[in-house]
């Protein structure tokens, strides 16, 4: 017996032994028990045809979760999600759970299913209370991780939505990813008491890593990029279904200047940008480690480039403004508009109030006065605010420790968002 018929000998004696999964199997057999009875062959149970098929796909090395076809659709969450998460959902996608638990004051706690991958894992959750939900208790239920078997997930973000009757909330809950050898997970929130404490609570359920969706993409990008104050590293990125990251390191001196630097970096497939969802970074020994969530890729890609549009910047201006008149006039600095609203004398110092452009900081500010300089404390009540030409700038006031009235303001430098342009091509099959 050669190789070929061994292997398919196993294989016959494999599937020999295969049982229909307990769902499966009640489906087929309530469609069976529905249909009038009809004079034909007799036909191969449909999961052994279905284990076939499954067993050509592992000889000719093509690897899929076939479970995924045997899922559920999750009722009731059309109006909290959309886009590509009510498509796999409509697909049915997730994993029944319905678990359910009483929280303290009387509210149901529904865990409905979930959805993961190796991007993300999406609890679906339904609060409900036919006495009502008091809304403005923002902390009455606050989810915090998902635990399991090499798995201690922190919550990422989330959606929910209230019904007219203020009886019953519908949500979504995004966490890290679950690891795949987990079976059981166990959801722990945070409740509100009514002497301003909290405390934790949980719910297990189990879990099957079986009906995980499976990764698109997982490739090296490794592409450092420089920039004005230090440089960026794109070091990967994981597509999947639900998501996808683009995960980097950087050490750029003035990245906390602007606002969320990354807002510039752009993927582009087939030619069309695709949606940022969100992102973040944190502090590690090396630099700064971030990521950048996308939403999924198209199923049809022929073309992938992560660009670098914009990013934090840092010009040198050396501005003298003359603080004696001012006018409704804007002071351009590189590109970036400067307004002077008010220069004042008070108790705490010299105040100066300016309006600039959202992306702009200044850097190396200080007032002159015939006798001296003196160097900028503190900025105080930053708001957004609109102009007297319509437009909203960003507001904030200088504040400086002396009370001798000043002559000139004066920049050394600013930190905004720079144009780059920087086109980075990925790979695709």
């Amino acid at each position: 017996m050669n190789n070929v018929e061994k292997r398919l000998a196993e294989a016959k004696k494999h599937i020999d032994s295969i049982t229909a999964p307990e769902e499966l199997e009640m489906r087929l057999r309530s469609a069976l028990n529905t249909t009038t009875p009809k004079n034909t062959k007799r036909i191969a149970p449909i999961w052994k045809v279905a284990a076939v098929a499954l067993f050509f796909m592992v000889i000719v090395g093509y690897h899929y979760n076939a479970f995924a076809f045997y899922g559920k659709k999750l009722l009731g969450f059309d109006e909290v999600i959309n886009g590509t998460l009510k498509e796999l959902n409509d697909e049915g996608m997730g994993q029944i759970v319905e678990k359910k638990t009483e929280l303290i004051d009387g509210t149901d706690l529904i865990i409905n299913g979930m959805m993961t991958d190796a991007n993300q894992s999406i609890v679906y959750y339904t609060l409900t209370n036919p006495n009502g939900i008091d809304d403005r208790k923002s902390d009455f239920f606050r989810p915090a991780k998902v635990t399991g078997f090499l798995t201690n997930s922190a919550v990422v973000s989330g959606t929910s939505l209230m019904n007219e009757d203020h009886t019953e909330i519908k949500g979504t809950m995004s966490f890290e990813p679950v690891s795949p050898f987990s079976k059981k997970l166990t959801f722990h929130f945070w409740q509100h008491l009514q002497n301003n404490q909290m405390t934790e609570r949980s719910i297990s359920f189990p879990y099957n890593p079986n009906k995980a969706m499976q990764t698109e993409i997982k490739q090296s990008i490794k592409k450092t990029l420089k920039v004005d104050k230090g440089t960026i590293t794109f070091n990967s990125i994981t597509a999947t279904p639900t998501l996808t990251v683009i995960e980097g390191s950087l050490n750029v001196e003035n990245f906390d200047r602007v606002d969320f630097a990354l807002d510039g970096i752009e993927l582009i497939a087939n030619g069309s940008p695709i949606e940022v969802l969100g992102g973040g970074s944190q502090s590690s020994f090396n630099g700064i480690k971030f990521d950048i969530r996308y939403d999924s890729l198209p199923k049809e890609l022929y073309s992938l480039e992560l660009v670098m549009k914009e990013f934090v910047g840092y010009q040198m201006v050396k501005e003298k403004i003359s603080l004696a008149s001012m006018d409704d006039e804007p002071i351009t600095l590189d590109g970036k508009e400067l307004l002077v609203k008010d220069v004042s004398t008070t108790s705490e110092g010299v105040e100066i109030t300016i309006a600039t452009d959202d992306d702009v900081m200044l850097d190396g500010v200080s007032i002159e006065t015939k006798k001296e300089l003196t160097s900028l404390k503190t900025t105080v009540n930053q708001i957004k605010a609109k102009q007297k030409n319509g437009r909203v700038m960003k507001e904030r006031t200088l504040l400086f420790d002396t009370t001798v009235e000043p002559e000139y303001l004066l920049i050394e430098g600013i930190h905004y968002m720079k144009p780059y342009k920087n086109v980075i091509e990925i790979l695709v099959d």
